[in-house]
């Protein structure tokens, strides 16, 4: 039995035996060519992601990945998506929450691996461990340009959706990410980033 769960302009998402499989759309509008890019690529890269990560931070387990369909088919986690319920939480346990979003985001990193899509939509809590799950946007990098940006995400996801607890949810995130081996040198390039964002947003 097939559940969809969501639907989106580039992929579905739908529960089939209990796992959750995620395929994209493909686009009969399009050049072969470019559809090849916009699906089994980016398909073949995220599933070599996820299994990277998995091995480092929590993830969904993947379980096999269908690239001529454009699918892959991973582990079904059921817990909190934390766009919907971190606001709900009591001061504590969003400090310990995002303590732990910052460790995670710091193992990742420093295993050069990048999210690119670093926002609550994108985070589950279950069991006291955060889970992070859609890799589409993700790639390897050494950069620290790009680890300042995948934190700029999540800082203005923050900003956006959780704007009665964004300076706490920062701070404490930050807190978790000082266990990134390159902490200082990936703050300092944030605050380039920063910088450039509110240079931009003056013209």
């Amino acid at each position: 039995m097939i559940k969809i769960l969501h639907k989106g302009a580039e992929a579905i998402l739908y529960k089939q035996d209990n796992n959750l499989v995620k395929e994209r759309i493909t686009k009969g509008y399009r050049h072969k060519t470019i559809d090849k890019n916009k699906t089994k690529y980016p398909t073949r890269r995220e599933f070599k992601l996820l299994t990277k990560a998995k091995e480092i931070i929590n993830v969904p387990t993947p379980i096999e990945v269908d690239e001529n369909n454009s699918k892959i088919t991973m582990e079904y986690i059921k817990g909190d998506v934390l766009k919907s319920t971190l606001d709900t939480y009591s001061k504590t346990k969003r400090e310990k929450v995002a303590k732990l979003i910052g460790e995670q985001i710091a193992i990742m990193h420093d295993n050069n691996i990048i999210h690119g899509d670093l926002t609550t939509s994108n985070m589950i809590l279950k069991n006291d461990k955060v889970y992070f799950i859609d890799f589409g946007l993700g790639k390897i990098s050494t950069k620290a340009e790009d680890k300042a940006v995948d934190l700029k995400l999540l800082q203005q996801a923050f900003e956006s959706k959780h704007y009665k607890h964004d300076e706490e949810l920062i701070k404490n995130t930050f807190k978790g990410y000082k266990k990134s081996i390159n902490y200082k040198e990936t703050l300092k390039r944030l605050e380039k980033v920063n910088k450039r964002g509110r240079y931009k947003r003056k013209n």
